[in-house]
């Protein structure tokens, strides 16, 4: 292995789990770049967060998909879990008001260790990240048995292979639909962000 591959698999380790110096930096990258806020948002727009939902987002990254869960979950809660300490503290200081007034709920932890929260709920959100969940159909049951009934899941993938094109989004929205059903969701549906490449969200209900 050469210098230059050795430097891209360092890249892409800080952006699979962000920490030190350069993971701060990597979630600033994600927090500025208008390609991920617009993915965001557009994935928080399908959820359809009501005012009173209990939210819960499956690594959060530097917290801007928090920051619009929040302001539409008014009433309700926004939680979320994220492997990288240096992401939780990202997130929370952008969601500092939010934080403080007990509406939103950041910790450091992963979806093979969920932790134990008090009530079910009814959104959960996955930005770009279940290609790295071990066993992911049984993180999805986990994910399942932790929402109420009329629940719904999104899960949004934009993939970063090289060479990516509107076939391989197509093929892993396929593949997530496949694995929500798997694991018991119903009412699956999908829509398509026309990025480059184009970003796929899959929704899922709990029966």
């Amino acid at each position: 292995m050469d210098k230059k591959q050795k430097l891209v698999m360092v890249i892409r380790s800080q952006f699979m789990q962000p920490r030190g110096v350069a993971g701060w930096l990597v979630g600033w990258v994600m927090a500025l770049r208008s390609s991920n806020r617009e993915r965001n948002l557009w994935a928080v727009e399908l959820l359809g967060v009501e005012p009173t939902d209990r939210v819960l987002e499956i690594g959060f990254g530097p917290g801007i998909a928090i920051q619009e869960l929040s302001r539409r979950a008014t009433q309700g809660l926004v939680c979320g879990i994220d492997h990288s300490e240096v992401m939780v503290w990202q997130a929370s200081k952008r969601n500092r008001d939010a934080v403080y007034a007990g509406r939103v709920d950041l910790r450091c932890s992963s979806v093979e260790h969920l932790p134990a929260f008090e009530e079910p709920f009814d959104k959960v959100l996955a930005v770009n990240n279940m290609g790295m969940w071990r066993e992911p159909v049984e993180r999805l049951k986990e994910l399942h048995r932790l929402m109420r009934p009329g629940g719904r899941i999104a899960i949004v993938s934009q993939p970063r292979c090289p060479g990516a094109t509107a076939e391989t989004t197509a093929a892993a929205g396929h593949e997530i639909a496949s694995r929500l059903t798997e694991a018991g969701f119903t009412r699956i549906r999908s829509g398509t962000l026309a990025l480059k490449p184009p970003v796929v969200c899959v929704i899922g209900e709990v029966s």
